[in-house]
């Protein structure tokens, strides 16, 4: 499978080492000159692109900038593609979102809303970057780690929920975009280590008007 990533921070870098780990072909790109990236596709082994040519060459794109960038995507290139949405909510680095705030609607909503085309599938959001390199385990482990996902697209979803087996991960369907605010930041089991059992707890004791202290789900 082509893999195209958006965003070259811990979590772009993290999504291109699992991706080409599993036999994927993999591009990455970052919102400056690709020239700015040689030394990081080098070391991943990985083609190097612009933010459009990563979006067209992947059959899979995954978008990990912060959620005040997401207007910068390049749409046309990401029509019929699968967006895998790892963004998140951070008003002190994204500034206030009022319809966030708000809790009318939810972070992978409004990126589906500015990418018509696309099938937006919220995933690999409510993780470390740290962790996605050393929690990975094969599948079948006891107490394997689980991650939640959602969608509005069912042939997506498969998709996506197979990469994350094959990248080590007990895969959790949540439902859809809309349900999807179960696993965003401040949430019961953003970011922190469930297997299946304990992840399917945390989300059904999520509040939607209620988060946990900024930072707590930092190690």
């Amino acid at each position: 499978m082509k893999i195209g990533i958006l965003g070259a921070g811990f979590i772009g870098r993290a999504m291109a080492t699992l991706a080409k780990q599993g036999g994927h072909e993999v591009m990455i790109s970052n919102s400056r000159d690709p020239s700015t990236l040689m030394s990081t596709a080098a070391a991943l082994g990985c083609a190097l692109g612009t933010a459009q040519q990563a979006a067209s060459f992947g059959d899979v794109v995954v978008t990990a900038v912060p959620f005040s960038q997401i207007g910068a995507l390049p749409v046309a290139a990401l029509d019929g593609k699968i967006v895998i949405d790892t963004c998140n909510y951070y008003p002190e680095r994204d500034g206030p979102i009022a319809a966030l705030d708000e809790r009318t609607t939810t972070t992978s909503q409004m990126l589906a809303a500015l990418l018509p085309g696309a099938k937006v599938v919220k995933a690999f959001n409510a993780i470390l970057a740290a962790d996605l390199h050393t929690d990975g385990r094969p599948i079948g482990t006891p107490q394997r780690r689980a991650l939640p996902f959602a969608g509005d697209d069912a042939a997506a979803k498969r998709i996506v929920s197979g990469l994350m087996d094959q990248f080590g991960f007990d895969p959790v369907d949540v439902g859809a975009l809309q349900d999807s605010w179960r696993f965003e930041r401040a949430k019961p089991v953003y970011c922190i280590p469930f297997d299946r059992d304990g992840l399917l707890a945390g989300l059904t004791a999520a509040q939607r008007d209620v988060e946990l202290p900024h930072g707590s789900w930092r190690k």
